[in-house]
């Protein structure tokens, strides 16, 4: 990515672009998250609760902004660039599209994929009075439904949503910081994201009795429209750079 800027001057744009190169191992991904100029307040307070969730990888702009990504994905391009972003969640509401969120992802920031996704029913973080995670905590992922394995725009919206949401890569994990899971399940044509707490509970034994808590967010989602890419450029998008010998 480095040769679509100009030769670096100094020692601090450098270190600016060498950060931006493709690596071995990817910094954890940020997300950016956008209201359209018609977003209404169910859409405002989704993408407040999933930067809630995301951060602190996320950047949440509060002004509207007059999009339509499906159409034109300039503004969404340009703020990928400003912000270092390679993933966003636009939200929208018009009369035909009500309630609308789109989710999608950059590479060398172009838009890669989107999927466009209608709420139908929304819980939000302060409406569920439970304890919630410490900021930052990584969630565990679990998907439900065979939709998720064999329709193709599905199998892309599960490679989505685990880009979106996995954090930081980990070497190792304590049983304790096992307390986050979002639960995704594809049934009947409608997508249910719920979010829970783990409690770990005295069993007797060495194994602790595992509980899950409602936390919120929770959303009821139906597909719209998607934009995929191409399976060679999906390919592309994965292929990670030799490793330096």
């Amino acid at each position: 990515l480095i040769c679509c800027y100009s030769k670096p001057k100094t020692k601090r744009a450098k270190r600016f672009l060498e950060k931006r190169e493709p690596k071995l191992k990817e910094n954890t991904k940020n997300a950016m998250l956008i209201k359209g100029g018609n977003a209404n307040l169910t859409v405002t307070e989704v993408l407040k609760d999933i930067y809630a969730v995301k951060k602190p990888f996320a950047v949440l702009y509060k002004k509207k902004n007059i999009t339509r990504p499906f159409e034109d994905q300039t503004s969404l391009e340009f703020f990928s660039k400003k912000s270092d972003c390679s993933l966003f969640l636009f939200g929208s509401h018009n009369k035909k599209r009500p309630n609308n969120l789109i989710i999608g992802r950059m590479f060398d920031y172009h838009v890669l994929d989107m999927i466009e996704l209608g709420i139908e029913k929304f819980v939000s973080l302060k409406d569920v009075k439970n304890s919630k995670c410490p900021e930052g905590t990584k969630p565990m992922l679990i998907f439900a439904g065979d939709t998720f394995e064999v329709n193709e725009e599905y199998r892309r919206l599960k490679s989505l949503l685990i880009d979106f949401f996995r954090g930081p890569s980990v070497p190792s994990i304590r049983l304790a910081g096992l307390e986050y899971v979002l639960h995704f399940t594809a049934v009947d044509g409608k997508i249910y994201m719920r979010s829970y707490k783990v409690l770990l509970k005295k069993s007797g034994c060495k194994i602790p009795r595992i509980e899950l808590e409602e936390m919120g967010p929770s959303l009821d989602l139906v597909m719209r429209r998607t934009h995929l890419a191409s399976d060679d450029l999906y390919k592309l998008s994965l292929k990670q750079p030799k490793a330096l010998k």
